[in-house]
């Protein structure tokens, strides 16, 4: 098994260039892993790279091609034909293709219209669409739409990267805060044990009464199972932890026992994860990975609304060709020899295409609607963590100070408590109080610490 203690220390000093506490994992350092080397974030980059794959497979409509058709045939001695016709083929925007053509046919029942001269006939010509297919085409709807995709995919990996930071994140403060709670009940038990101690001496010389003993005996055995819950809640945020640390080599890295979180405040995170949140909020939006993903599945669907329309056109196909028997003399091509050809189609009702236009644009009305609702949705969601953060900053402020005041008190009942002016139960309902205060303060904290790593969820921000 491989422990983070030893693949930190490792990493600081090759891949990080940094010395690293081999205690500490540091909450800077622990983003940059997840966001190198775990699974997901490589899935992400996957999803882009489908983008890539998509487009490169759209511009494929657009290759050359050449295209060979022979055939022969011969029947008891008698060649009945020998047929060859190559073709070349350069497909072009707004549905122009250019193409030349080698026939070269020879037999004894050739038809007619096949017969060529011996060397081959050569032509150069050209073939567009007047209607259906001039201004888009199948072709180049699917590669202006294949574009759109390659955006789209860029945000869908940003999304995903983003989700994966913002769980991470939140693993690491419940981390952070079972820590925590850990050396919260740890000072205090220690304190019980000490007093315990002190008072089983007091007993001996007769300075207090037994039953002090039981009480402080109590207290250390109730604060005592506070500091065996907390180090196991502890020991289980750490193992869901473990879930976001992998190596360079897709192996899972398990978290040592003696590993420790840094110690955070919410400026620290602020700093992590919200840095980038004023030049967001001065972009309207308008660069959030979601919307620019709705926003190419909007366009996407709109280059499809555009080729249904044109498919309401008659389709006019036009072909003009020269021959000649050397191509290899330019001037040898005129108009005297050519070929020249249209084919027309129309379809009497149209019922199909109306039928594909109608929903197009059904589907375009969605896409328009799902992109106003998730932009409201999206700034009513900043404004509400936005407002959480505010909250729960002020709520801090006065944890902080009410929990110092509870330090006052403790700190005055226990000298009352060494002159002989109060008792061992007030001392200890003190102390509970002091430390139900400074378990409220570090779940509000790590509330906070939530709030800000929603925002960044909500606002997508990227991860310097």
């Amino acid at each position: 098994m491989r422990y983070l203690i030893f693949i930190f220390f490792f990493v600081s000093s090759q891949g990080f260039g940094q010395t690293l506490d081999s205690r500490v994992l540091s909450f800077e350092e622990y983003l940059g892993w997840v966001k190198q080397f775990h699974p997901m974030a490589k899935q992400a980059q996957l999803r882009m790279e489908e983008g890539t794959a998509q487009l490169l497979a759209s511009r494929g409509a657009f290759d050359p091609k050449i295209e060979v058709d022979y055939g022969r045939k011969k029947f008891k001695g008698t060649e009945y034909y020998d047929k060859l016709n190559a073709v070349f083929k350069i497909p072009t925007w707004y549905g122009i293709e250019l193409k030349g053509k080698l026939d070269r046919n020879s037999g004894e029942f050739l038809n007619p219209e096949g017969i060529v001269p011996v060397d081959g006939l050569y032509s150069a010509g050209i073939s567009f669409s007047l209607a259906d297919g001039l201004w888009i085409d199948d072709r180049m709807a699917q590669l202006k739409q294949a574009k759109l995709f390659q955006k789209q995919t860029a945000a869908e990996r940003d999304l995903l990267i983003n989700q994966l930071i913002h769980d991470a994140s939140v693993a690491y403060f419940d981390w952070w805060t079972a820590h925590q709670e850990v050396q919260v009940y740890d000072q205090y038990y220690q304190n019980s044990v000490i007093r315990l101690d002190a008072i089983k001496r007091s007993i001996e010389v007769g300075d207090k009464p037994a039953i002090d003993s039981t009480e402080a005996s109590v207290i250390a055995q109730n604060r005592m199972l506070g500091l065996q819950e907390a180090q196991l809640k502890r020991i289980k945020s750490g193992l869901y932890l473990s879930n976001f640390l992998w190596t360079n080599n897709e192996i899972p890295i398990e978290l040592s026992d003696e590993a420790i979180p840094q110690e955070i405040n919410p400026e620290i995170v602020e700093s992590l994860l919200l840095s980038n949140r004023m030049n967001m909020e001065n972009d309207s939006l308008q660069n959030h990975p979601k919307m620019l993903a709705l926003q190419s599945k909007l366009d996407q669907l709109v280059i499809d609304k555009r080729l249904k329309v044109n498919k309401l056109l008659p389709k006019v196909d036009l072909e003009y060709n020269f021959y000649s028997e050397t191509p290899d003399q330019i001037n040898s091509f005129n108009t005297a020899n050519y070929f020249a050809g249209v084919n027309v189609s129309v379809p009497l009702f149209l019922r199909k295409e109306r039928g594909e236009l109608n929903l197009s644009k059904y589907k375009v009305q969605q896409a328009e609607w799902d992109l106003i609702g998730s932009q409201l949705n999206l700034l009513n969601k900043i404004k509400a963590s936005q407002e959480e953060i505010t909250s729960y900053g002020n709520q801090l402020e006065l944890m902080e100070s009410l929990v110092t005041n509870y330090e006052k008190l403790v700190a005055a009942e226990e000298r009352k408590f060494d002159l002989g002016e109060s008792s061992l139960f007030l001392v200890n309902t003190r102390e509970n109080s002091l430390i139900d205060s400074k378990l409220k303060q570090l779940k509000l904290t790590a509330t906070l610490f939530d709030a800000q790593a929603n925002m960044f969820q909500v606002m997508a921000l990227p991860l310097e």
